[in-house]
């Protein structure tokens, strides 16, 4: 029967392969470097709206991971009260919801601070202030008593995907991926974070919340490797989307000998599509900053304002008189009106069809 990693005698000595680990670190740091550029470029309060977003979606994204869904705007309004942001419409949170934002933040915001365990602890707590997991009680703000295994399958047919070490072993393994974290300096921030990910699922030090604790501790890392509390990027978000992949990859490399390649290129592959996806939105974002502040001068009215927000942003397909009235709820003529007076004030302009296929676009430049 296949050994599972940490019955190895090289654990926690894990190894990679450079030739395929290293081009792909420096594309990510590349991408870093530009979505921090043009971070840098963006007003304060436009970085701050852009934080509010990211990490609400980092939040209920690493939730739903685990299959929970929270509410978006008790998240969103929980960040924005703890971060300090006025934002219009904000709701009580709940226990929980509350609970959730606190881990994430104390990870993001206090990301040059060691983690011992009972950081850890607070964040265990945090995540289940009834000290219960749905409706089983489990070990809170504590290292789990006993054996954990990850299995699949209706009662009787179960499967066993993995056993994670023995109760006794978890406080000392815990020290030692601790202390590598809080005093390790020869491993790029954004590769200890793909390290400590994994490692610390091997481990599955509590009854339950690993998962979203991995991810907490990841993100930690990699805020380090940004040198910014603010966040502009969740690669929950990605890994979400890629959520079987996860799993997958993460349960073949506990069986390795401590090559953990496979692993590293899937980290880095998606939180480079993090990245990607981010810098292509803030692009987005400065050009309608861009866009408003060069038409500062020009009058709008309130549909107006509506569809060239919804122009620069989610807007799909072509823009034409039956369009603009659906969207802002207006009649034909109405919408034909608002259209013809943004073009004689050189904000749109119309296509060289004419007749009844008209349609017309934004003019950005």
């Amino acid at each position: 029967m296949a050994k599972y990693i940490y019955e190895y005698s090289s654990w926690p000595n894990f190894t990679w392969n450079d030739a395929l680990v290293y081009p792909l670190l420096s594309e990510v740091r590349f991408l870093q470097g530009q979505v921090v550029g043009k971070i840098q470029s963006l007003g304060f309060s436009l970085q701050e709206q852009t934080a509010l977003n990211t990490i609400t979606d980092d939040v209920i994204k690493s939730s739903e991971i685990e299959g929970e869904s929270l509410n978006y705007d008790q998240v969103h309004s929980s960040v924005a009260r703890r971060l300090g942001i006025e934002t219009a419409g904000l709701v009580e949170s709940d226990r929980y919801v509350e609970g959730v934002v606190e881990m994430m933040l104390d990870a993001t915001q206090n990301y040059t601070s060691n983690i011992d365990n009972e950081r850890l602890f607070g964040w265990h707590n945090a995540l289940f202030p009834t000290g219960r997991s749905g409706l089983y009680k489990i070990e809170v703000a504590m290292y789990r008593t006993g054996d954990m295994q990850v299995v699949s399958g209706a009662m009787g047919k179960e499967v066993v995907h993995f056993q994670a070490p023995s109760p006794e072993l978890v406080t000392p393994e815990m020290a030692r991926l601790l202390t590598w974290i809080n005093t390790d300096t020869t491993v790029d921030n954004v590769l200890k974070s793909a390290i400590a990910h994994f490692w610390f699922i091997v481990i599955h030090p509590f009854d339950d919340g690993n998962g979203r604790i991995a991810r907490a501790i990841s993100d930690m890392l990699l805020t380090r490797s940004d040198e910014t509390p603010l966040r502009f990027y969740s690669l929950s978000a990605h890994i979400l989307q890629r959520k079987r992949e996860y799993y997958a990859v993460l349960q073949k490399v506990q069986y390795s000998s401590g090559d953990i390649t496979e692993w590293m290129v899937w980290f880095l592959e998606c939180l480079k599509m993090a990245l990607d996806t981010t810098r292509l939105l803030l692009n987005k974002t400065i050009s309608k900053a861009e866009f408003w502040e060069r038409n500062k001068d020009i009058s709008f009215n309130n549909r107006q304002q509506q569809m060239l927000n919804r122009l620069m942003g989610d807007f799909v397909g072509v823009l034409n008189t039956s369009k603009w009235a659906k969207i802002t709820k207006c009649s034909q003529d109405t919408a034909l009106r608002d259209i013809q007076d943004l073009i004689s004030k050189g904000v749109l302009r119309k296509d060289d069809k004419g007749g009844r296929s008209t349609t017309y676009e934004l003019v950005l430049d």
